[in-house]
């Protein structure tokens, strides 16, 4: 991605301002891996400033709506897990934690998948190939016979969080329930 001015009027040190505020703000949304380690050294005056920053946040204004996201904090750093919002997704003994999310659905640390996944992953892969992606990233871990998150994970639906957790396809309306055991499909429909 890249942003021009529509006077050509940035200058290299308007250019080093922004980098280092897009750096440490996609460092602090830990969305992506930040290897630049440059910092806003760039000295402008106020009225610069205050002009970057406005550039700044149309930047942050476009870019979600680009479908580009890495600037846009995780939601489960920045919004704590209610217990009335909090859902579960259980099968053969384990259970998982999770709760929606404007961008779909996050599953809480410490919630556990199964090991095995389902024979209809090898017609239909898309589980097994986020179960391994979720691994190689470290957010799956295993412990003992079953699967760990070992941190927050934010999926695009329901069902593809139950579909991690049950090891193959899953439907996220059913899987997911809260404290009285009303489905996710359920409490929608209410």
């Amino acid at each position: 991605m890249f942003f021009v001015s529509k006077d050509e009027n940035l200058t290299k040190a308007h250019i080093r301002y922004l980098e280092g505020k897009l750096i440490t703000l996609a460092r602090d949304a830990g969305r992506a891996l930040v290897t630049n380690g440059q910092v806003s050294s760039a000295r402008l005056p106020e009225s610069d400033r205050e002009d970057m920053e406005v550039f700044l946040e149309k930047i942050r204004q476009l870019l979600p709506v680009l479908g580009v996201d890495f600037l846009v904090p995780s939601t489960g750093a920045v919004t704590p897990a209610g217990a009335s919002d909090l859902l579960t997704c259980e099968i053969k003994g384990l259970k998982a934690r999770g709760r929606l999310i404007p961008s779909g659905f996050l599953v809480l640390e410490k919630s556990q998948a199964v090991l095995q996944e389902r024979p209809s992953t090898e017609k239909y892969p898309y589980a097994r190939n986020l179960r391994d992606q979720l691994r190689t990233d470290g957010v799956l871990v295993v412990e003992g016979d079953n699967l760990v998150f070992a941190k927050d994970a934010e999926f695009s639906s329901p069902s593809a969080a139950a579909a991690v957790i049950h090891g193959g396809h899953a439907n996220g309306l059913i899987a997911w329930k809260n404290a009285d055991g009303k489905t996710l499909k359920e409490i929608e429909a209410a």
